[in-house]
């Protein structure tokens, strides 16, 4: 089930930094028009951050609600409190997400004892599959490889989106854990040489705006075929590239605004791209034909 391409959907806002609920709709539709596996609302693409719980409710239940189960919906309910972590992973549950993605605490640093215990308890007190996010680059810690074994070993607790950046790693849990754990790549450009190596697929930044071609590098990898995988990965590979020029969410949807798909409109921290960033942003998407 939880394999393929799976969108880290982006929050539109309004000019008044209200969210977008008739854009995020759009979005939506165009993704799942376009072949994704599946839709992640309020991941770190998503600008969870700043939004407050109700809001955070208030996305995760639209996107269920308009998906109605077209496609599988993995709400981000992760936090660097267990219990918020756990009252947002219920709510998740309620409003009919097929699982939950739960990045690493973060700031706070626990021990790897403390990670194992962190996730079996949501694991074990709300009933719903559980994908593991192992960021560092943002959590400020490694989950290691040890304890995400210890964690497959647990019924709920399906698989990790794996943005460590070390394909070692990656390559050491996919070996490590069972064959039904499922890893999916956090970073675009990663997603062909995990796949080669046994990953299922990714939780994408990329397919926001390009879910047809995203949908049809990772099929060719599910299928086995890595020399189609690899040609369209060295195709979008510009695009991997820029798109993290600056903090993520900025280049993706700073790229939809030039589509004409969202408002360039964020909440600060985050703010506008540089201007000589932007223009190398523009000047890959007209290359790409994305826009």
């Amino acid at each position: 089930m939880f394999q393929g391409v799976f969108t880290a959907i982006v929050t539109p806002f309004n000019e008044d930094k209200s969210i977008n609920k008739e854009q995020l709709k759009k979005l939506i539709d165009f993704n799942i028009e376009n072949g994704v596996s599946g839709i992640v609302p309020m991941g770190t693409t998503g600008e969870s951050p700043t939004l407050n719980h109700d809001e955070h409710v208030e996305v995760i239940e639209t996107v269920c609600e308009h998906i109605d189960k077209r496609v599988s919906v993995i709400a981000g309910t992760g936090s660097n409190s267990t219990a918020e972590a756990l009252f947002m992973t219920s709510r998740a549950k309620e409003l009919g997400a097929d699982a939950s993605l739960q990045v690493a605490p973060y700031y706070n640093k626990p021990t790897q004892e403390g990670f194992y215990r962190h996730y079996k308890k949501i694991a074990d007190e709300v009933d719903l599959p559980l994908i593991v996010y192992n960021i560092p680059g943002r959590s400020g810690k490694n989950i290691e490889t040890d304890t995400i074994v210890r964690l497959s070993e647990h019924p709920n607790i399906i698989g990790v989106k794996e943005a460590s950046g070390s394909l070692p790693q990656m390559m050491d849990v996919i070996n490590r854990t069972p064959d039904d754990f499922i890893v999916l790549s956090g970073d675009d450009n990663l997603v062909l040489p995990l796949m080669a190596a046994g990953g299922k697929g990714v939780i994408s930044v990329a397919s926001n705006i390009i879910p047809d071609r995203m949908s049809a590098m990772v099929k060719a990898g599910l299928n086995g075929d890595f020399e189609e995988m690899r040609k369209l990965h060295y195709e979008l590979l510009p695009f991997f590239k820029v798109e993290f020029i600056e903090t993520n969410p900025i280049p993706i949807k700073t790229a939809l605004a030039m589509k004409g798909m969202i408002k360039e409109v964020f909440r600060l921290p985050m703010c506008e791209m540089y201007p000589e960033n932007k223009k190398k942003l523009e000047v890959v998407l007209k290359e790409l034909k994305i826009i």
